[in-house]
């Protein structure tokens, strides 16, 4: 699988070109001040649900050439660091090249293995391509795919790509894909989010664990979380910024089970 073809064009975002151009033009029409963040965390799920508030994420920051993509393993499918080291993928509005040069600087840590198979039919990092794509037409990727919530693994694996992307030679952003509670009342899922969100904004992965524990968080994107709240250790973040949070009710019109979508900035 050289060339990874796109999954879920036509269900989670238009397939056709013209249609997710529209889409993207509308929902980037507001120009904002741009920061230089060095992550931001972003949900994926289909774009009339939250698609919007990735949109008002991503049109706060200037995107580099450059970004690592890190998400949840929705399918099983894989290594547990499911790392695409080489080829490009495809989406409607054209191919993105992997950085094979990172990536193999990545595949360091002894956990993250080359493997395709996990990136076949997974939709958290695919959905993030065409939003990077329009900022940023020569943008290039690493996806890596986390299939464990195995937090010593968890750690050394954020502890490596910490140390890898502050020693690069160019500025890279990691981007986190991931949604946050799952398919409780809006109540509920509001009073959950809220505690997981206050935790992260914290930058303490410690305190970020034991909170989504303790409260049974259902965020699907908790593993990249973690791991990437341990890299911040090596790349210097000191502050975080929740952008938007909402949930599937707005759009869906039913709060008696609803997914929570969060916005976050990460300098």
């Amino acid at each position: 699988m050289t060339n990874r073809p796109p999954y879920v064009a036509g269900h989670f975002y238009p397939a056709q070109k013209e249609k997710l151009l529209r889409f993207l033009t509308g929902v980037f029409e507001v120009e904002t001040p741009k920061i230089q963040a060095k992550a931001v965390m972003v949900p994926h799920a289909g774009y009339v649900y939250s698609g919007p508030t990735a949109a008002k994420t991503y049109a706060r920051i200037d995107i580099p050439r450059t970004v690592f993509l890190i998400g949840p393993n929705h399918t099983g499918v894989g290594q547990p660091f499911s790392l695409m080291a080489r080829g490009t993928w495809q989406t409607p509005l054209g191919q993105v090249s992997i950085h094979e040069e990172l990536a193999s600087s990545l595949l360091s840590c002894p956990f993250l293995e080359e493997d395709e198979e996990a990136h076949r039919y997974e939709h958290a990092l695919e959905v993030q391509l065409p939003f990077l794509q329009y900022l940023r037409p020569d943008v290039r990727i690493v996806p890596l795919s986390v299939g464990t919530h195995e937090l010593k693994q968890l750690k050394e694996a954020g502890q490596t790509a910490g140390k890898v992307l502050a020693q690069f030679g160019e500025p890279v952003l990691i981007v986190i894909s991931s949604d946050m509670n799952h398919y409780e009342n809006e109540e509920t899922t509001q009073k959950k989010d809220q505690i997981a969100l206050s935790a992260l904004l914290k930058l303490s992965e410690a305190e970020f664990a034991s909170a989504i524990k303790r409260h049974a968080v259902s965020m699907c994107g908790f593993a990249p979380t973690y791991m990437a709240l341990v890299a911040f250790e090596f790349l210097g973040v000191k502050r975080a910024e929740l952008v938007e949070h909402t949930t599937s009710g707005k759009v869906s019109g039913d709060y008696d089970r609803v997914v929570g979508y969060a916005g976050v900035l990460f300098e």
